[in-house]
């Protein structure tokens, strides 16, 4: 009878060897034996291993390219498990062999432990890493701030030069010139958005300008980067340094033009106030005072009619009554361009305004003032009193409530009115919505004011208006107008 062959295994020399070798039968690709280092690694005894590997499972291609010729070559890549479920990347190089006629794949792990190996990984990793960098629009760089207080650039990138003006080598021996290309007026803000993330490690995230004597230029640059503390006590930051400079111009140019478009509001809303003011001055003296004259007159006409002529009466009594109702409409638009009431002060105008609205619109209404009278400059007391009569119109059109209350209140340096209503309140579509031109000019009135408006849900439902005014001082108005004397813009 013949003997039996031997069952397929590793030599003892691919059993001790370094890399992880695995041996499967080729026909079912069911691994047959594997050596110490693959056992060790994936932390299973060899006949745990054995029997919980699946088949080898590879795409065809390349199984197709291991075929019956002994020597045949592939590679693949496998994610193994370990016992404790974790995973790790394997390189595995099949080739064809044959034990007593058996058809057999050897496979054989890349060992990433050889220094070839390890050489070979890593420039891969810096090649990839000078890749990224040089693609990278700014400069990418290392920054560590010593315990004694020392700075120093571990790393810069080629963008130094391009972003600073400076070269690596320059950082390198002398830290202390990036800080001294700061300007004076942006180092604090440096400082201390640098010392707030030492203390917290988290993420540095600083805006300033640097003068860049290389084109007598100043520029806007971006720091953002994440720190580490080492173990001798010095923070690292590793982040990326970009130029901002158009960004942040157009962002002051919008700022300066949103600024100039609402100076030239809010004179265009303080020039239509004072023609309001002439037109109602005019209508009430002339328009009003012929009228009254006209009626005189008539008056004095009828007197002389003669007393059976019924037709004249009754025409003379049409024209009395035409001149009354004359009378009447001038009063109501004069009233409407600009309340008397103001020249009394706001508190007596929104007193009067809010009696208007609660007769005309049917809506029981009620003003309250911590003073009786607050001494405002004319243009502001206005704008308040034409916000509330917004606010008020609104509340008419929309809120379907049943009580409106109306707060003015001045605490030391600041004038707050509120309005609140218990109707429907508003969706916040409604804020946001085109036409909403209502509600666009009582914010605009306000920040013209130098004020805030919000608008919230009422605590029993429909909606709170409120407006917090700060007043100027005459001391602030001076500082303030120093102040606005542009900065000097050149190098610190």
């Amino acid at each position: 009878m013949p003997d039996t062959p031997a069952p397929a295994q590793l030599a003892p020399a691919m059993r001790a060897a370094a890399p992880e070798i695995y041996l499967y039968d080729a026909a079912s690709l069911q691994l047959l034996d594997v050596n110490d280092s693959a056992c060790a690694n994936r932390r299973y005894a060899r006949e745990e291993l054995l029997a919980l590997a699946p088949p080898l499972q590879a795409p065809a291609r390349q199984l197709a390219a291991l075929d019956d010729a002994v020597g045949a070559q592939a590679v693949m890549h496998l994610q193994p498990q370990r016992r404790d479920g974790s995973q790790y990347s394997l390189t595995l190089h099949l080739s064809r062999a044959s034990h007593h006629g058996r058809p057999l794949i050897l496979g054989v792990g890349e060992d990433l432990r050889t220094p070839q190996a390890t050489a070979a990984a890593l420039a891969q990793v810096q090649s990839r890493f000078n890749a990224i960098v040089s693609n990278t629009p700014g400069l990418v760089y290392q920054f560590c701030l010593h315990a004694d207080g020392r700075a120093a650039f571990p790393y810069l990138s080629d963008g130094c030069q391009a972003l600073l003006g400076l070269s690596p080598a320059q950082l390198h021996a002398r830290p202390e010139l990036f800080y001294q290309l700061i300007l004076a007026d942006d180092r604090a803000s440096y400082l201390e958005s640098m010392q707030a993330s030492k203390a917290a490690l988290w993420s540095w995230n600083w805006e300033g300008r640097i003068w860049v004597d290389a084109w007598k230029d100043v520029k806007w640059i971006n720091l953002r980067s994440t720190p580490r503390a080492l173990a001798d006590g010095t923070v690292q930051w590793e982040g990326i340094m970009t130029n901002i400079t158009e960004s942040r111009l157009e962002q002051i140019e919008v700022r300066q033009s949103r600024a100039r478009l609402a100076e030239l509001t809010a004179h265009i809303d303080k020039v239509k106030e004072h023609e309001r003011t002439r037109l109602a001055r005019e209508l009430h003296d002339d328009l009003g005072g012929n009228l009254t004259a006209i009626k005189m007159a008539l008056a004095m006409l009828v007197r002389r009619l003669p007393p059976d002529d019924a037709q004249l009466q009754e025409k003379a009594e049409y024209v009395d009554a035409l001149v009354d109702r004359s009378i009447d409409a001038v009063h109501s638009i004069s009233l409407d361009l600009r309340p008397s009431m103001l020249d009394l002060g706001l508190v007596a105008a929104l007193d009067w305004q809010v009696k208007e609205f609660a007769r005309q619109a049917g809506i029981e209404c009620r003003f309250i003032s911590n003073r009786q009278h607050i001494d405002l400059e004319l243009d502001l007391a206005t704008s308040l009193f034409r916000i509330a009569q917004e606010a008020l119109t609104n509340i008419a059109k929309h809120a379907q409530a049943t009580t409106v209350t109306v707060r003015l209140a001045r605490q030391r340096q600041h004038i707050s009115l509120s309005i609140a209503d218990n109707g429907v309140g508003m969706r916040l579509s409604d804020r946001a919505k085109p036409q909403s031109f209502g509600i666009r000019g009582m914010i605009e009135r306000t920040s013209a004011l130098g004020g805030t408006l919000t608008l919230m849900d009422g605590p029993d439902g429909g909606t709170v208006l409120s407006i917090k005014i700060r007043l100027t001082t005459p001391r602030e108005a001076i500082i303030a107008a120093a102040a606005s004397t542009p900065a000097h813009s050149g190098p610190p």
